[in-house]
């Protein structure tokens, strides 16, 4: 993963996702780009809420530039390589359009300004349906990311995991073993379009030799089952496709991929 793209936010989660950029950019030999977003709306004269907001603004560009100014400094004492981009407009958006030159989008579980609420970021899921580049969704307690921990691939036989899979194999690469794990009864699994078996063919070709963990089905959880299992191996990544069913159904009936979004023990990288 040679171009990073970082979401720059005053947020509890920036330490750790910035960590976590780094740490990738030194195993790849990579580029961060920090990408600064700001929005804000400007109303007609003599409106009230426009007056409150022209208000607002020096402070908003101040609070920007002060953010700026420390994380350029952090970042001109590490190794890394890094570019500053500063745009006005909602971040989604702007990181939705530069998306297209970078190899993976670093961003936190959270979306701004919602830092506590509770369920899956709303902007990690959309970029994750529409960007041509994989999300990688890093949880505020995650100092560092040892990218030669092992990885565990979430493995449904869908379309959208053989995109994460194809995503991640710079980083599965880096990584010491690579697991490709499956939830589900044999009877189920004759439904998979893609067999586990085929995943770790394709990654034997890239010389990566995957091992597969079938993990039978339990009273739990599917989400809490595959977490888990990356836990107890240790895991620094955590692969996944997004929304492999529609989208309002994983928000009315839950899904993995929502669960999983909405408490990340560890990095989430995510396609659909």
């Amino acid at each position: 993963m040679k171009t990073i793209l970082l979401h720059i936010d005053s947020d509890n989660c920036m330490d750790a996702r910035l960590q976590v950029a780094m740490d990738i950019a030194r195993a790849c030999n990579g580029h961060i780009t920090c990408l600064q977003a700001v929005s804000f709306e400007v109303f007609a004269p003599g409106d009230f809420y426009g007056s409150a907001m022209a208000a607002a603004m020096p402070r908003i560009k101040e609070a920007a530039e002060n953010l700026r100014a420390k994380i350029e400094t952090d970042l001109a004492n590490e190794d890394v390589s890094f570019e500053w981009r500063f745009l006005y407009g909602m971040a989604e958006n702007r990181l939705l359009e530069q998306s297209a030159l970078h190899d993976v989008i670093v961003v936190g579980p959270h979306d701004v300004g919602e830092e506590g609420a509770r369920g899956p970021s709303a902007m990690a899921g959309e970029l994750a349906l529409k960007a041509p580049a994989p999300v990688l969704v890093v949880p505020g307690d995650w100092n560092r990311m040892d990218v030669s921990a092992p990885a565990l691939i979430a493995w449904n036989g869908s379309s959208e995991a053989c995109v994460a899979m194809r995503a991640a194999v710079p980083l599965l690469k880096c990584a010491s073993k690579t697991y490709i794990a499956s939830v589900a009864e044999e009877t189920e699994k004759m439904r998979f379009d893609f067999p586990a078996t085929q995943a770790a063919m394709y990654l034997s070709r890239h010389g990566i030799e995957a091992e597969i963990v079938d993990i039978p089905r339990g009273t739990g959880k599917v989400s809490d089952t595959l977490m888990s299992a990356a836990k107890m191996r240790e895991c620094g990544v955590f692969v996944m496709g997004a929304y492999g069913h529609s989208r309002l159904s994983e928000m009315l009936l839950g899904g993995v991929t929502r669960r999983i979004l909405s408490g990340p023990h560890m990095p989430i990288l995510m396609a659909h």
